[in-house]
């Protein structure tokens, strides 16, 4: 999906990694959310309450989820899951533009 129909959008960024990652969140009209974010190239690892959707718009990363040892590739046009609870290392090979959702 390209672009979502009568959402609110959060104006205050979410700023992690001392700017590295910005955010900016979307809530839909049933209460769900998602985060539309940039990742500059570098190594992050990030906690999860909710399951996630990662969803990556441009760019490629690899990232290796808690609990594993392989790194997996995933580039403009994939995702991947994550499960709640738990966390997940990434890798950003260049400027990343992403999409998470959350699960409940």
């Amino acid at each position: 999906m390209s672009e979502f129909n009568n959402v609110t959008i959060t104006c205050e960024a979410n700023v992690y990694f001392d700017g590295n990652v910005t955010s900016r969140t979307v809530t839909f009209a049933d209460g769900s959310t998602k985060t539309l974010g940039i990742m500059m190239p570098s190594e992050y690892t990030f906690g999860t309450v909710k399951a996630e959707l990662m969803e990556i718009l441009a760019g490629h990363l690899t990232y290796k989820l808690a609990g594993k040892d392989e790194w997996l590739t995933v580039k403009s046009g994939e995702s991947f899951n994550v499960p709640a609870d738990s966390s997940f290392d990434v890798k950003a090979i260049e400027l990343t533009d992403y999409c998470c959702s959350y699960i409940d």
